[in-house]
């Protein structure tokens, strides 16, 4: 038998339940500020639960998912000892993705995997997490922090998150809708997003660019610049179908503006698109330059600019663009829609 007094424990393993319980304390309020109406509470916490009568204003409601992570921007966030922004990036990659297809997000997990759980750094995660959510307009319902000691360096973790919306059949947006003579707008990025971080840090490794640094074309630390929040779109893509007439949204993850595009173009039509409709932000430039980067790399690997892009009728694109400058973002027409094999290229 083993003595109570001297036998090994969870805690001698590396897992800290109180450290657990701590960082749940510290995250609720925050967590709870990002509910809706539809929440329903789960007194024992091991789900997340939410009033689904809320889809009877639709007809023929389709729920739509998505789930995500950030990548390695994780690490520069580790790196830099900043921990809320990066819950920002995990809402931006999950909830629009859902939005592409017209569906309104309703509500969100997450999970947090780390070497050593320390509460304030997981409340600081959670945080920005349900500060994304709303928003994104849905509400953050349930989560896991798993502490993987041994696997994962005290420092380390990692996020991923799944997203739960719902559209009316009859108004899903997509290929199906998109016809030669729309507009294609361009939504404008607030930067990286999470997308191209293993080349960030491979270029950082291989020119020595410290992160402290301040490019006077950047006029703030690379550090800042890199771990600028994902630009949440999804309230913003919903204006703008009530708007206007929308066809198609592509959300401009990994593989760029033209392989993300051309996934919501129909095998008939191609897309346009003129680089001279607008000018990149700094740090493109500056990684491109710093790494010598080919321009055809750089295009294939980040956003470039435009994190979200807007297929809708020529006839209402005055009318989208007015709603997006109303919302402060920024938009403008990036190319048109013609006939062709379903292909969008840059010109």
């Amino acid at each position: 038998m083993t003595d109570e007094s001297t036998g090994t424990s969870y805690a001698a393993a590396g897992v800290d339940i109180a450290a657990g319980e701590r960082a749940v304390e510290l995250m609720k309020s925050r967590v709870a500020a990002s509910h809706r109406p539809e929440v329903v509470e789960d007194v024992s916490g091991f789900a997340g639960l939410f009033d689904v009568s809320a889809l009877k204003r639709f007809e023929r409601p389709l729920l739509a998912t998505s789930t995500d992570g950030v990548g390695t921007k994780v690490d520069l966030a580790r790196r830099l000892g900043v921990y809320d922004t990066i819950g920002h990036d995990l809402v931006g990659m999950v909830i629009d993705d859902l939005v592409v297809c017209g569906a309104e997000p309703l509500f969100m997990t997450d999970y947090i995997a780390c070497g050593k759980v320390v509460p304030e750094r997981i409340a600081a995660i959670v945080g920005g997490i349900a500060e994304g959510c709303a928003l994104a307009g849905c509400a953050l319902v349930g989560g896991e922090t798993a502490e993987h000691p041994g696997l994962l360096g005290p420092d380390e973790f990692d996020v991923a998150g799944a997203g739960t919306g719902a559209v009316e059949a009859s108004k899903v947006l997509g290929p199906h809708r998109v016809r030669p003579g729309d507009v294609v707008l361009g939504l404008a990025s607030s930067g990286i997003h999470s997308n191209g971080y293993s080349l960030v840090r491979h270029i950082l490794r291989e020119t020595g660019l410290e992160l402290e640094a301040t490019p006077p074309e950047l006029g703030r630390t690379l550090g800042e610049e890199l771990l600028t929040p994902t630009r949440i779109y999804a309230k913003d893509c919903l204006a703008l179908i009530d708007a206007a007439e929308v066809h198609a949204f592509a959300h401009i993850t990994g593989g760029g503006l033209a392989a993300n595009l051309a996934r919501s173009l129909p095998s008939g039509c191609d897309a346009v698109l003129r680089r001279s409709s607008w000018t990149p932000p700094p740090i493109f430039g500056l990684l491109e330059a710093y790494g010598r980067v080919p321009r055809a790399e750089m295009d294939k690997t980040f956003n470039m600019g435009v994190g979200m892009a807007a297929v809708v009728a020529a006839s209402d694109a005055d009318a989208a663009l007015r709603t997006a400058a109303e919302r402060a973002l920024p938009a403008w027409v990036i190319g048109e829609i013609v006939e062709g094999t379903g292909q969008a290229r840059l010109i």
